[in-house]
Formats: C-alpha cells, sequence, structure tokens
C-alpha cells in the first residue's frame, strides 16, 4: 500500500511547475482528493490549482525571504460594500497592521487589469504598502506610494527588514491567524 503523506515538489505531474524555487510541499490523497498543508493553517486543505500557486507563494515568503508564518494569514475575510470577500495571503507587521497584500490566480489565468483591480479593491480596506499579485508563472509586486500617488513597480517581494519584519519575537504579539 502506498504512502498516504509524501512528499513533492511538482504533485507527480498534476499541476505545472511554478516559476518559484522548488519547495517540498505536503500533499496527501485523503478521503479521495488531494490536499496539501497550509503551515499557516496548519492543516491539509483541498488542492486546487490556486491553492498550488498560494502554497508556493506561502513557501516562497517564509523560505526565501523569511517572512514569520505567525504573521501570516490565508483566506482572511473582509468586507467591501456590503460583500464577504478572502484575500488570499495578507502579511502582518509585528504591530499587527496588514503590510501586504498577495493575490492568487491558478496557473491557466492570466494576470490582467482584472486581476490588478481585485488587489486594489481589496486594499481599499487594508490599506497595505505592498501588494504582490501571481497565477504562479507570472508575478507582480507592486508598492503604493500615497504622498505621490504613485504605484511602483518592483521586480520581486522586497526583504523582511524592508517591512519592518527584521526583529521578531513570537512572545511578542497574537497571531493573526488566531483571530485575537
Amino acid at each position: 500500500m502506498p504512502n498516504k503523506e509524501q512528499q513533492t515538489q511538482n504533485n507527480n505531474g498534476v499541476y505545472p511547475p511554478l516559476n518559484f524555487p522548488a519547495f517540498e510541499l505536503r500533499v496527501a490523497k485523503r478521503n479521495g482528493r488531494n490536499e496539501i498543508f497550509d503551515p499557516v493553517r496548519k492543516r491539509y486543505v483541498a488542492l486546487t490549482p490556486e491553492e498550488w500557486v498560494r502554497q508556493h507563494v506561502i513557501a516562497y515568503l517564509h523560505c526565501c525571504k523569511h517572512y514569520p508564518l505567525e504573521l501570516m494569514k490565508v483566506e482572511g475575510t473582509i468586507n467591501i460594500g456590503g460583500l464577504s470577500r478572502r484575500c488570499d495571503v495578507v502579511v502582518y507587521s509585528t504591530a499587527l497592521e496588514p503590510i501586504l497584500l498577495v493575490e492568487c490566480k491558478q496557473p491557466m489565468v492570466e494576470l490582467s487589469q482584472k486581476t490588478f483591480d481585485q488587489a486594489a479593491r481589496y486594499n481599499l480596506v487594508l490599506n497595505v504598502p505592498y501588494l504582490f499579485i501571481t497565477n504562479g508563472l507570472t508575478h507582480c509586486c507592486y508598492s503604493i506610494d500615497k504622498n505621490k500617488q504613485e504605484i511602483i513597480y518592483h521586480p520581486d517581494l522586497p526583504e523582511r527588514t524592508a517591512l519592518g519584519l527584521n526583529s521578531v519575537s513570537l512572545a511578542d504579539y497574537e497571531s493573526p491567524e488566531s483571530g485575537k
């Protein structure tokens, strides 16, 4: 009998390789469906094309940019004009202020003005200084300069020190994921 949980980089070809470094993501076949472990929510979730991208983004933020998992919230709910919407990933400062909004699309969805507009609408509520939009193949990172009323393109996400995440002590805050 095959092992129910396996470490994988490419999910055995179910989803395409993405434009991220190779990560060991935990994928399992459970109750007849593919699931992937989310280290932020600390549980397995349904493995969809968008979730495949989201988990690569989380791994990139944590493993390459050294953003603490404890300062991330996945699929957090916000209210826009009376409608409930879910943000893919929001990174918080140590003061628990949102500082980065990530909008993920599945690999076969082209990033467009519509995608950017969606993130911009979410940012009307969150008011973050950085937006990161990706379908796993193409990535767009922007900062918002409110004083100059400009949107500035960046070739990559800022390092954690640029976001003020350089001295994180887990004892100093409650995780945004805890809902406290």
